[in-house]
């Protein structure tokens, strides 16, 4: 349920019931408002001898908006706004101009970089006028509205014979038995590189993939070379989320035979132990850094640390330790675990 402001009429309302003497509760059930919310308002807003005002009130209510509203970064008549107007009729797109004034350096005219949505926000908010049907037309598609953003179909790469989440075993969320995993990428500088991750359920263990970019056919080798260098007990499943470099997920299957199952959009929590694991990485590997320059040796380096990282979870033993103890207890040689 949302909560709606008082408005002017309802404040007038609140001064002449204190006026006539009615109690706050009598005063909130005329205005179908909780008492807690007549009695915030007549707190916060009454005047320091006269008690309280409705204009006074109105006032204060006006003043505290504009305090936190913040500032718009592009407004007509200022240095930047000039600017970017001058760039737009040269033709430039907001993209090409967010990132021109990304790179340029302005003695007299600091932080002039925007992003390009405010520019394309600055255009559309203007008041219906010659400069913004101008700049409009300057765009390329020069529609007089954006197509709004929210509810839209996902633009993302759609991903070809997806099996859902919600098709995966029980024994996956129960993470007793080794061999089921959660794979993601996380991206150099750019989105030029980018390096596989792979984390297993049951003990934390975690496998690093070089990779030459962030592409499917990337993808394809990166994780079917980490996932093979396992036993065959310890290759079961991956769950991933709808990245578009997955969508030749079921080569990975056939070099593999993994099963890959798919996040819903926009739930990272489905996948807990690698969004985890992640943030863990990006110690070792910062963002906006160049992950090509990290030979796999390095990687497995990287791994190799992580996994012998106590965890509170498995009463301080570390991944390495939980794996092995699996692995010979589901039948399968310690010494495979690398």
């Amino acid at each position: 349920m949302s909560y709606l402001e008082l408005s002017i009429e309802e404040r007038a309302s609140i001064q002449v019931g204190q006026a006539q003497g009615m109690s706050l509760r009598h005063i909130a059930q005329l205005l179908g408002r909780a008492p807690s919310t007549i009695s915030r308002e007549i707190r916060r807003n009454q005047m320091a001898q006269n008690g309280y005002c409705a204009r006074y009130a109105q006032r204060q209510r006006e003043k505290r908006r504009e305090v936190c509203r913040p500032a718009r970064k592009l407004l007509p008549g200022t240095e930047r706004f000039d600017l970017i107007v001058h760039m737009l009729r040269r033709r430039l797109s907001p993209e090409q101009i967010s990132g021109k004034l990304k790179t340029m350096k302005l003695p007299d005219l600091r932080d002039a970089y925007v992003c390009r949505e405010t520019i394309y926000t600055a255009i559309y908010a203007l008041p219906v006028g010659h400069l913004r049907k101008e700049l409009i037309h300057c765009l390329r598609q020069g529609k007089t509205t954006r197509k709004p953003r929210r509810g839209e179909v996902d633009r993302r790469g759609q991903i070809p014979d997806m099996i859902s989440i919600h098709l995966r075993p029980p024994e996956v969320s129960k993470r007793e038995m080794p061999g089921h995993w959660e794979g993601d990428l996380i991206k150099g500088k750019n989105n030029a590189s980018a390096v596989g991750t792979l984390v297993e359920l049951s003990s934390g263990y975690l496998i690093l993939a070089k990779m030459d970019d962030a592409t499917a056919t990337s993808a394809v080798a990166g994780f079917s070379a980490a996932l093979n260098r396992m036993p065959t007990t310890a290759r079961k499943s991956m769950t991933y989320d709808q990245g578009r470099e997955m969508a030749q997920h079921a080569k990975i299957t056939q070099e593999t035979g993994v099963a890959i199952y798919f996040c819903d959009p926009h739930s990272p929590w489905q996948r807990g132990a690698n969004e985890n694991i992640n943030g863990l990485i990006r110690q070792y590997l910062p963002k906006g850094t160049d992950l090509s320059a990290h030979s796999q040796e390095e990687l497995d380096a990287i791994a190799f640390e992580l996994n012998m990282r106590p965890r509170k979870r498995f009463g301080f033993k570390c991944p390495i330790e939980v794996m092995s103890e699996l692995m010979v207890k589901y039948h399968e040689s310690p010494s495979t675990i690398q």
